[in-house]
Formats: C-alpha cells, sequence, structure tokens
C-alpha cells in the first residue's frame, strides 16, 4: 500500500509540476533593460508641458467634490 501511495503522491507531483508560471523577468542585455522606454503621460498627452498635465489633474480633482459640483 505504501508504495501505491509513493506513486500516486510521485504522479501528482509530476502532473503539477508542468503548471508552473514562466518566468516574466524583463530581458536584459550587458546590464540595461532591453524594452521600449515608457513615455511618461504629460509627456504622452501634453507634449511634455507638466503644467497643463497638473491643471487636468487638479481639474479632475475638484470635480470629484460633490459639494463643489453643486450649483
Amino acid at each position: 500500500m505504501s508504495r501505491a501511495r509513493l506513486l500516486a503522491i510521485a504522479l501528482m507531483a509530476s502532473a503539477l509540476s508542468g503548471c508552473l508560471e514562466v518566468e516574466q523577468h524583463p530581458p536584459w542585455v550587458h546590464g540595461y533593460y532591453d524594452g521600449k522606454p515608457d513615455n511618461m503621460p504629460s509627456q504622452r498627452h501634453y507634449h511634455g508641458d507638466r503644467m497643463a498635465w497638473n491643471a487636468a489633474i487638479d481639474n479632475r480633482n475638484r470635480r470629484q467634490n460633490e459639494y463643489n459640483r453643486m450649483p
């Protein structure tokens, strides 16, 4: 009975070993990240105008306040 139990445990372990997740680390070449550089949201949407980006964020935050939205 113990051989059958060990065999069942070994089979379950080998079946579950195929379900492991693949490594998802970014590729590195010579110590540097080898991928596409991401732009900051202010650069992408506002062409690098950080003040316009901050003004848009402030306006969005002010409109979420119920007291300011009441006429």
